[in-house]
Order: C-alpha cells, then sequence, then structure tokens
C-alpha cells in the first residue's frame, strides 16, 4: 500500500470512528445524568455496566457495517471478527467515574492495519469534545492541535492513576508516588486513562503514565498524543514478550510533550532498563 492510500485508509477509518463515538454520546449522557446501576467485574474497584455492553455493541455493529474486514478488540465483547483492520473499543473509559456521577469519561476507539495505527477517537461526551488522530494529524472538534508543553517535573503537570485501587499497591508504589508529588508543579488523578493521554496531546497536561493499561484504554490516545507531536513510550511488562512490538499492547507507558526532558525526570524510574 502507498502512502496515498494509507492517508484514504486512514480519513475512511476515523470517519467510521467518529461517527460511531457521536452515536453512543447522547445515550451515555442521559444515563450518566439518570444515574445507573453496576456490577463488578472483578473486584469493587472494576465495575460494569449495562451503558458498557450497549454502547460496545452500537459501536460494533457500525463498525461492520462499513467495514466488513475488521477484527474488533473490546473491553467487554472480547475479540469479535477476523478483519484485516483491528479495532480497539473501549465504550467507557472512567466508568468508575461514570457510575459515581463525576463528569470525567469518554469513548475511545482505535483502527490499526498490521503494526501501523491509522485512526483515533477519544470522545467526551459532557464536553462535547471530540479528539481525533489520522494520518493527516490530531483535531479537537475538527481544527489541529497546535500543543505547548513544559519541559520539566518543577514546572509539569502529571496525570496518573498509579498506585491503583485494589490492595495491590507495594511500599515501593507509595515511596515512587510520594516522590512524583514532592518533584512536579501537579500531580493528578483523573481516573481515566483515555482521557489523561488527550489531555497530554491537547497540551493540558505534560506527562501520563500507567503500568497496567489495556490495548483499548491507550491506543487512541497513543495516536492522538503521537500526531500532536508528542512522545509515546510503551514498556514491555514481565509477563509480555518479544512478540508483542506494538507499543499500544504494553500494559506499561509513559506519555510526554515533545520537549519534556525525560532523562532528568523522577518518572523516570518507571522505564527500567527497556525503552521503546
Amino acid at each position: 500500500m502507498n502512502k496515498t492510500n494509507d492517508i484514504q485508509l486512514s480519513r475512511h477509518l476515523l470517519e467510521i470512528a467518529t461517527t460511531a463515538a457521536s452515536r453512543v454520546g447522547d445515550y451515555l449522557t442521559e444515563n450518566f445524568q439518570r444515574g445507573v446501576t453496576f456490577e463488578e467485574k472483578v473486584g469493587y474497584h472494576d465495575p460494569v455496566t449495562e451503558c458498557d455492553r450497549h454502547s460496545e455493541q452500537i459501536i460494533s455493529d457500525h463498525i461492520f457495517r462499513m467495514h466488513p474486514d475488521s477484527t474488533i478488540v473490546g473491553e467487554e465483547g472480547g475479540q469479535r471478527g477476523t478483519g484485516v483492520i483491528r479495532w480497539y473499543v473501549d465504550p467507557i473509559d472512567g466508568t468508575n467515574n461514570f457510575v459515581s456521577g463525576l463528569p470525567f469519561f469518554c469513548v475511545s476507539i482505535a483502527a490499526a492495519e498490521d503494526r501501523q495505527m491509522l485512526a483515533g477517537v477519544i470522545y467526551d461526551p459532557v464536553r462535547h469534545e471530540m479528539m481525533t488522530a489520522s494520518l493527516d494529524g490530531a483535531c479537537l472538534n475538527g481544527k489541529y492541535i497546535r500543543p505547548t508543553w513544559h519541559n520539566s517535573d518543577s514546572s509539569a503537570t502529571l496525570l496518573s492513576g498509579y498506585p491503583y485501587e485494589g490492595g495491590n499497591a507495594t511500599a515501593s508504589d507509595f515511596e515512587l508516588y510520594h516522590k512524583l508529588i514532592g518533584r512536579f508543579r501537579s500531580v493528578r488523578r483523573l481516573g481515566c486513562t483515555a482521557l489523561e493521554l488527550a489531555s497530554v496531546a491537547l497540551g493540558r497536561a505534560d506527562v501520563a503514565f500507567q503500568t497496567n493499561a489495556n490495548a483499548w484504554d491507550v491506543a487512541a490516545g497513543m495516536f492522538l498524543v503521537q500526531q500532536a507531536g508528542g512522545r509515546y513510550i510503551g514498556i514491555p511488562s514481565g509477563e509480555q514478550t518479544e512478540a508483542d512490538l506494538e507499543p499500544w499492547m504494553y500494559h506499561r507507558f509513559i506519555a510526554v510533550g515533545a520537549n519534556f526532558d525525560l532523562e532528568r525526570s523522577s518518572v523516570r524510574d518507571i522505564l527500567g532498563e527497556r525503552r521503546t
């Protein structure tokens, strides 16, 4: 496939993803305002709602209808289809916020072919912000993003959910978190990985990192950061193999603005020995 065809396919997939995200936006907002009940997938820190399942079904149906040659990897429905284009779908990223009445959640959809990311959408239905990435660049509500970032810990805002809920945090996790709070101008726990990455892409934050993310959490946000000019570093975990070469497949990542001095940052401890 040549570059022109790549761009055309990227635009086509972005249109599909944007329409799919828009279709579930009003549904999510209405249910958020009304209040929803939820179940627990793994434990008290990992809720799921009927809105998650229904939204993913709407998104999947639209994708298969508009581009049958697809495989969908969704948070709720697992893998469906055997097509060439691989979609990563999180129907509600930030479900804990969603069920708690906190207006900080989003829809995240990304599309890749082989090892190339081609389209990504993060839609915040509460703020009516549609953040999109294609091979043409990154946009907010149709206008190209031109972010500015700070370059050092003392001037930067860091976003992360680390250390995590559920009782698995270790003493070293809390020690590092204490270090980060002391070094950065601002540290925030927003509870929505995709919007944290979008915030870096938009220049609203300078650094984001997680150590237990999934592909559907990060694929769209990763592409948004990259197309806005930032850097996304995927870090293999011990249980992952060399076959997991796509950066959005790693559970650990750091995303930073283009001019951020990562070598001198306290988040450098997260990188370990391997950088990709």
